[in-house]
């Protein structure tokens, strides 16, 4: 059986660990091993790493809830609409650029491949994926505890945050609509088992 082939997203990911570990590994080669010891070096360094960081620790965390899969269920609390959501989304205009976000499995949402339940838990694990990504961009302001610099690493988890926040917001937006395709298509199919039973 042939694997699936990695999505654009996916391939830029792992291109940007690869290139970042690299830049950082050298950059603290030199700052820490007294070979150049340079402002712009170190904080090419902590940069390079802070990115490393972000993309790699959110692959491992998305791998980490897949574990726990058959316990995540848009049924549950967490995944339900709420009632400001409807009028949030209509002012954040999600309408118009949900469909630009990258998506890093787009193969899980196909309708051909998955049933509809089967996306909409689906989309519930990948908001899942994104909250935990929210606690994953905080975390990095610890890392001023090393380098200092609070208000720069206090400013990159925000813009983390607010990357991440997007994803979040693109799930909650379409899984009702999932939801409601869902009951038309119990409803068509009862109708089809009536019609069958009163033949």
């Amino acid at each position: 059986m042939e694997k699936n082939k990695k999505s654009k997203p996916a391939v830029f990911m792992h291109s940007v660990i690869i290139v970042t570990c690299i830049v950082s590994i050298i950059c603290f080669t030199l700052y820490y091993g007294n070979i150049h010891k340079s402002e712009v070096i170190l904080w090419t360094g902590v940069t390079t790493f802070t990115i490393m960081y972000h993309f790699w620790v959110r692959i491992i965390m998305g791998n980490v809830t897949k574990l726990f899969k058959k316990h995540i269920s848009y049924k549950q609390w967490w995944f339900k609409e709420r009632k400001f959501e409807k009028k949030l989304y209509q002012k954040l205009k999600v309408k118009k650029w949900k469909g630009k976000a990258l998506t890093y499995n787009p193969e899980t949402f196909l309708l051909k491949e998955h049933s509809l339940e089967d996306i909409a838990n689906t989309m519930a694990k990948s908001e899942l994926d994104h909250w935990v990504n929210e606690v994953i961009s905080i975390s990095t302001i610890f890392f001023s505890a090393i380098w200092g610099q609070f208000w720069i690493f206090f400013i990159t988890a925000l813009c983390a945050m607010a990357f991440d926040s997007q994803f979040i917001i693109m799930q909650r937006y379409n899984r009702p609509r999932i939801l409601i395709a869902m009951k038309k298509e119990k409803k068509k199919a009862l109708k089809q088992e009536k019609v069958i039973l009163n033949k």
